[in-house]
């Protein structure tokens, strides 16, 4: 049995890395794509993943497999383009560590992935199905993301999507917000940032968005909030809880590091049980995630970076919170 199995892209992500001697910036190559980082994470702390997706035939996407087997995830779901290139993302960063992406898709191999290329027995095997709306910005992508949710849904598995919005990558927000409510409307657990809840719900303020967004039909919906932490919410309760005071570098694959370590304590629940799910249990999990985030941030990149289950133990029974 696979715990989760993850649809979408995985790439490059070409992070920031000082400067050589002529004072030029250099970038460090990077293992990405938010579905990836969730696995990567989840299999870190001892799940059981699987991912599904495309690479160019290039060195790129021999890293990345590579990247990915070294994880501990199973790549007999990620196919070959063999004209197509790997993807390319180049992320800058601000002072506080916050990141913007230039992507480099025209198309990219992780879009040129087809329904037919998906393996369904990887979705009769897992327990989660994980995707999310990068791989919903263009076809042959986008039907095959759709069909595997559709899929995953009709055998009875729990569905989860994070929209990870990047404007970029789409060509209006309309269409944007369109295909995010198509997401989110197939999952049981959604996570979303207070931009993309805003986006979506036109809710600034966590506790109406959250209960705009639970209204759409998940069972379980987490709103990250970066630095302020997350707020949670299902059909019982609902709440904010802080993040950990940690040495941030660079925000890269936290919030993919907060879905794997949530949906690792989610493991064998099913959507009746995560909508009735008390607080006390509900907070106990978040907290998880919100460690497991906030230590992702305190080293370079997001697969390299994700935390162990002692470190994030430790720093729930150390670390002071904000």
């Amino acid at each position: 049995m696979i715990d989760v199995a993850a649809l979408g892209e995985c790439l490059i992500d070409f992070t920031p890395n000082g400067e050589n001697a002529q004072g030029i910036a250099l970038f460090a190559r990077n293992p990405g794509g938010a579905p990836a980082n969730v696995l990567a994470m989840n299999a870190r702390l001892g799940g059981k993943t699987a991912f599904i997706g495309k690479v160019g035939r290039d060195g790129f996407g021999d890293f990345l497999r590579q990247t990915l087997l070294d994880s501990g995830i199973d790549v007999s779901g990620l196919a070959v383009d063999e004209k197509v290139p790997t993807t390319l993302a180049f992320v800058q960063l601000d002072a506080n560590g916050d990141r913007s992406f230039t992507f480099y898709r025209s198309p990219g191999a992780d879009i040129m992935l087809r329904e037919s290329e998906v393996d369904t027995a990887l979705l009769d095997d897992c327990a989660i199905f994980h995707f999310g709306s990068v791989s919903m910005t263009a076809d042959p992508c986008r039907t095959a993301t759709l069909s595997a949710a559709r899929y995953a849904r009709q055998k009875g598995k729990l569905v989860s999507f994070d929209p990870n919005y990047r404007p970029l990558l789409w060509d209006d927000t309309e269409e944007a917000v369109l295909r995010m409510k198509e997401g989110i409307r197939l999952a049981d657990i959604l996570k979303v940032s207070e931009e993309e809840m805003q986006l979506v719900t036109g809710e600034s303020d966590p506790e109406r968005g959250s209960k705009a967004l639970l209204d759409m039909g998940p069972s379980l919906v987490l709103v990250s909030m970066g630095a302020k932490g997350a707020y949670c919410r299902n059909a019982v309760c609902a709440g904010a809880l802080p993040t950990f005071d940690v040495p941030t570098v660079d925000t890269t694959g936290a919030g993919d590091a907060f879905m794997g370590a949530i949906h690792f304590l989610l493991k064998g629940k099913t959507a009746e049980e995560l909508r009735a799910l008390p607080e006390d249990a509900l907070r106990e999990i978040v907290r998880f995630g919100n460690a497991a985030g906030s230590l992702t941030t305190t080293k370079g990149g997001a697969i390299p970076a994700m935390p162990s289950m002692e470190e994030i133990r430790s720093c729930i029974a150390s670390a002071p919170l904000l």
